[in-house]
């Protein structure tokens, strides 16, 4: 078995008690996080571990299996110029805590994560539609969704008509 990263030895160091696993493959480090425990966690790696950029966050859908859901946040330190995936998982009915307080750009790349799964982030500023009209019915990205899925029609708001 290959040995930790050292990124990886030393944010378990720090975060034994929220850390529930971790791997390091082909350079590419990942922990995964108590639900519960993720935007601590976050905000501790970008203080202390010098993470200061959200590159990316996105769910994923294991439909069939529980935890349902995963939420996976990619981060990166400028200063160090290293990046480091962190992963959460999450029931069907369960909420993630927001991660805006820590970087603007989560404000869209939740919405997004809720409109396509519908994972609810808690304590999120404005946690609406983003990519689908308001009247959408359902998550298009759920493996459980219909592929024949008819879908009402999108009423025009008087100001888009030319």
């Amino acid at each position: 078995m290959a040995e930790d990263s050292a990124l990886i030895q030393s944010v378990r160091a720090k975060l034994s008690r929220d850390i529930v696993g971790y791997h390091s493959y082909l350079g590419d480090d990942t922990i995964i996080v108590r639900r519960e425990s993720i935007a601590g966690v976050l905000k501790l790696l970008k203080e202390e571990f010098d993470f200061n950029m959200l590159i990316d966050l996105c769910g994923v859908d294991y439909f069939g299996q529980e935890p349902r859901f995963e939420v996976v946040y990619n981060i990166f330190s400028l200063e160090k110029n290293t990046r480091l995936r962190v992963k959460t998982q999450v029931n069907e009915n369960e909420e993630v805590d927001t991660v805006t307080h820590l970087w603007p750009i989560a404000d869209w790349l939740e919405r997004e994560t809720w409109d396509m799964y519908g994972i609810v982030f808690k304590g999120h500023p404005n946690l609406k539609r983003l990519l689908m009209y308001d009247g959408f019915e359902g998550h298009a990205l759920r493996k459980d969704y219909p592929i024949n899925k008819r879908q009402p029609i999108a009423k025009m708001r008087q100001n888009e008509r030319s």
